[in-house]
């Protein structure tokens, strides 16, 4: 069947992903797995140099370790979510109580893995992710609808904020794909 052509998308510049993860050993790991996938892959060791890196360039993901020196994952996650720009964020940590993942889920991580996990989940977690943000890139039939307005609530697309009588609420990330997927 003499096929020349690359898999899946040829001339499409490949995801950026940003690996947050001061576990070399991790961070190889999933830097190998990655890129095998079609992704471009960055690293970052620490929590403080990660989360610049987060700011100043543009990803299409980024995988978060929890635990981090210099600056944890949750204070990160807080971090990226003031800003403008969404980016989905997996949050990988050893810990694996309740509370620790739905703290995450809170402060704005679009899923939750614990360690040990499986590359396999992994690879669909991100996947997934990627899915759901291609999902809520999609124009609606107007193509033009960045805000949804029905009565005092007031949903931001583009920025994922939503205000009701002019205040700002606060909502997981779940939480708001839910709401902008009823909205719509």
């Amino acid at each position: 069947m003499g096929d020349d052509t690359p898999h899946h998308r040829p001339s499409v510049t490949p995801r950026a992903i940003l690996v947050i993860e001061d576990d070399r050993d991790i961070a190889g790991l999933l830097e190998l797995h990655l890129r095998d996938g079609g992704y471009d892959v960055h690293l970052a060791q620490d929590g403080a140099t990660g989360c610049q890196q987060a700011i100043t360039k543009p990803y299409d993901l980024i995988i978060l370790d929890l635990m981090l020196p210099s600056m944890d994952g949750l204070e990160i996650c807080r971090a990226l979510r003031m800003k403008a720009n969404y980016t989905p964020i997996l949050m990988l940590t050893a810990k694996s109580t309740e509370l620790d993942r739905v703290l995450g889920l809170e402060v704005g991580a679009d899923d939750y893995l614990t360690k040990p996990f499986s590359i396999r989940e992994l690879l669909a977690r991100v996947k997934a992710l990627f899915r759901r943000v291609e999902v809520l890139k999609t124009p609606t039939a107007g193509g033009e609808q960045k805000q949804i307005c029905a009565g005092d609530l007031v949903i931001d697309a583009d920025k994922r904020k939503v205000t009701l009588s002019g205040k700002m609420i606060d909502l997981t990330a779940k939480e708001f794909d839910l709401l902008l997927q009823f909205a719509q």
